[in-house]
């Protein structure tokens, strides 16, 4: 039997999709990763912390849940596991796992939305977003997601190098590099952030202590 896919084009003209259930199986995977909301449900934060790991895992504190992703929703052979643990004498979020470039793959990904249902925020009130992390001393990235972005490998990115002790790393928005994308970041609208082991085969470790949004 054929699935069904409800399908709402960006000028807002819906139809039915009909498909095999690997197809459906393969889209419904897409739409979680690009995931979006609808233009203008924009809301600004209540405050700057956006996970301190004080509520019950995976949920954070503003009430999303952490996700873990790999490229295997696109047909690559990475693995990833994301658990809540003490690292160090602290609570922490814990992706592991290993980076294949297998079959045009690449990445291991943790993410979190800022709003519940994929909506999107108002940021401009801060400058970045700090990060506390915890690593095996590779290097990883920090890849943030606006309404403007329709595909799932579009972000906006910076790299930083996780050291096996905690630090706090602040990542200005203006420092944020587009990829694959000309949109210009919109932080008006942002609607969700990534922590991701990505582009080279290696073991990823890492441990996220607390993210929010920076003065």
């Amino acid at each position: 039997m054929p699935g069904a896919i409800f399908v709402r084009t960006t000028r807002g003209a819906p139809f039915i999709m009909l498909c095999d259930r690997r197809t459906f199986l393969l889209l419904a995977a897409f739409v979680s990763v690009a995931g979006g909301s609808a233009e203008g449900e924009t809301m600004s934060p209540k405050s700057a912390v956006i996970d301190d790991l004080s509520r019950e895992p995976p949920v954070s504190a503003i009430g999303t849940r952490w996700q873990v992703f790999t490229d295997r929703v696109m047909g690559g052979v990475s693995n990833g596991t994301m658990v809540r643990e003490s690292v160090a004498g602290r609570p922490a979020i814990r992706m592991r796992g290993d980076v294949s470039l297998e079959n045009n793959g690449g990445f291991v990904q943790i993410a979190i939305d800022l709003a519940p249902d994929g909506k999107a925020v108002d940021a401009s009130a801060w400058q970045g977003i700090e990060l506390d992390v915890f690593g095996n001393g590779e290097e990883y990235g920090i890849h943030l997601r606006t309404e403007d972005l329709t595909r799932p490998w579009q972000s906006y990115r910076q790299n930083f190098r996780a050291d096996p002790q905690w630090r706090t790393i602040p990542f200005r928005f203006a420092d944020f590099v587009p990829y694959r994308t000309e949109a210009p970041l919109e932080i008006r609208r942002l609607r969700r952030i990534g922590v991701v082991a990505i582009g080279r085969a290696f073991s990823a470790d890492l441990a996220v202590g607390g993210i929010r949004f920076m003065v």
